[in-house]
């Protein structure tokens, strides 16, 4: 294949190169001006690595799911570390009905693999809008794989992972850092977060926001 053939495939992209605005609304002007896509990617993994928990990562989220579930895609949750509370999911419009919570044994030898090809299956689900799982020290390979299978799937999926592992190269497309606002800044303006691009389709390594959530 010529390389300018090989260009206009759809898999290869340029840095500085912009995606069409086709993207998943977040709810959030100020971070969709950021985003490549207009939004959440459609079909692909994003990964979230909040600075500790508790600090709005969920929260962020929610204008999303509530957008895919009243559309009758489905949200499934791949053993999260707690149970999603259901008042705050409803309140925040999203439908109950299209909610799915995946919990796998706990056994260490055998939790990890099961966690990873349940998510894998549930990104290649194509009534599937946004597949949610959170992982530690993952495998660039396996990230590569989970990619493909969001793609093959059209899928969102969003993969949480401490900031630690934030120096880290991936192979996921989209890396935010998430970081609260100083106590009295949020106590000044609400509860504020901090949003880091740290890998974008032509977003400037380190392009910044921050939300009101």
């Amino acid at each position: 294949m010529k390389l300018q053939e090989l260009m206009r495939c759809a898999k290869v992209w340029r840095a500085g190169e912009m995606l069409p605005a086709t993207g998943i609304g977040t709810g959030f002007q100020v971070l969709d001006d950021k985003l490549p896509s207009g939004g959440w990617p459609r079909a692909g993994l994003t990964e979230i690595l909040p600075a500790t928990s508790g600090i709005g990562a969920l929260r962020l989220l929610l204008p999303a799911f509530a957008r895919l579930s009243r559309s009758g895609q489905w949200i499934i949750w791949i053993s999260p570390p707690h149970i999603p509370y259901s008042t705050v999911l409803d309140k925040n419009g999203v439908d109950l009905a299209r909610v799915l919570i995946v919990d796998l044994p706990e056994e260490a030898n055998t939790a990890e693999e099961q966690t990873l090809w349940a998510y894998e299956q549930a990104l290649k689900f194509s009534d599937c809008g946004a597949a949610l799982i959170w992982l530690g020290s993952t495998p660039d390979l396996r990230l590569r794989r989970l990619q493909l299978a969001a793609e093959t799937g059209r899928t969102w999926g969003v993969v949480f992972r401490p900031r630690r592992f934030s120096a880290q190269g991936s192979p996921v497309p989209l890396r935010l850092e998430l970081n609260a606002c100083q106590e009295a800044e949020a106590a000044a303006s609400g509860h504020m977060l901090n949003i880091k691009i740290l890998k974008a389709r032509g977003i400037n390594h380190g392009a910044q926001c921050r939300i009101n959530l």
